[in-house]
């Protein structure tokens, strides 16, 4: 099958970086990338993997992020335009358009699992199926989790001196950041931490920093108060929820979620983290491929439990 990179030139003017695996799969897949402000990278994997199923793979770079354009951040009339949740899921509806997608399948991760949970509430008719990648409905309870793990992983001089370099802001301290890698490399990238190596930092810190903050177990951005746990009851396409047993998002959460929804079915993918389609690929995408082939047999979600 055929892989092409295409530009899309958005309505405002910027320009979008699309990828496409295995064009012409009668199956059409869009996906969402995570940070906000990080890339595509944790979904270049899917289109070989999912090849052999007749599925086309589209990913693509957010606004701002690595190989789209990036407006300037410093414009206060910018910035309050587009570092907005509302026009990051515009966004998704234009390249949806401009691919020419029409009952398709939405995978997002993490912020983009905000996106896509959004998105399908919104737009349930555009859509086949979702997919949700390490994302639970609400902040509030992620916020929770990050303490506890913080809690479990540092003595108390260590935690309160975390605390003290977050209150005032001191976020390039040494020893701050070297006790943040040994979180990201327990949570994050917990098998395969050089699989996201490089050699300068790819992240849009903007876009980061403004709906999240410095680092993955601090939320100061936007996003503080997001809970969408109510709406989320609404979506009735078939949704895969796939988590990892040792991430940022808590899986208690995730079975609430899985319960709630009308027909959603929850996986977890072992010995890994945030970034669990890196860490443990085998059984990550071995869950994936079976989430089509059971909506292809007509058997999907037939043993959950209510």
């Amino acid at each position: 099958m055929r892989n092409i990179t295409r530009i899309l030139t958005l309505k405002n003017g910027y320009h979008i970086w699309t990828h496409t695996n295995n064009l012409g799969g009668k199956t059409k897949l869009l996906c969402l990338h995570g940070g906000p402000g990080d890339t595509h990278e944790v979904f270049e994997r899917f289109g070989p993997e999912l090849a052999d199923l007749d599925i086309e793979v589209t990913m693509y770079d957010q606004l701002g992020s690595w190989y789209s354009d990036t407006p300037d951040w410093d414009d206060p009339a910018i910035k309050a335009t587009y570092l907005t949740e509302d026009y990051y899921l515009s966004e998704v509806d234009e390249v949806r358009q401009l691919l020419g997608y029409d009952h398709f399948f939405l995978a997002g991760h993490s912020w983009g699992g905000m996106l896509a949970m959004t998105y399908a509430a919104q737009h349930q008719e555009q859509l086949a199926g979702l997919i949700i990648i390490s994302m639970i409905d609400n902040i509030p309870d992620y916020v929770t989790h990050i303490k506890a793990i913080r809690a479990a992983e540092f003595s108390p001089a260590e935690n309160a001196f975390m605390a003290a370099i977050e209150r005032r802001g001191q976020w390039s301290n040494p020893h701050y950041r070297q006790l943040i890698a040994h979180l990201y490399h327990g949570y994050v990238n917990r098998r395969q931490p050089a699989m996201m190596s490089h050699t300068v930092d790819i992240q849009a810190k903007p876009v980061y920093n403004h709906f999240q903050g410095d680092n993955e177990f601090v939320v100061e951005g936007d996003l503080d108060h997001w809970d969408f746990s109510e709406q989320l009851k609404t979506i009735q396409v078939p949704t895969l929820l796939s988590f990892a047993d040792h991430e940022t998002m808590p899986l208690t959460t995730a079975k609430r979620m899985q319960h709630n929804m009308p027909n959603a079915q929850l996986v977890v993918t072992s010995d890994s983290g945030h970034n669990h389609m890196v860490d443990n690929p085998v059984v990550f995408f071995t869950n994936l491929k079976n989430y089509f082939l059971d909506l292809r047999h007509g058997t999907f979600n037939q043993t959950k439990e209510n």
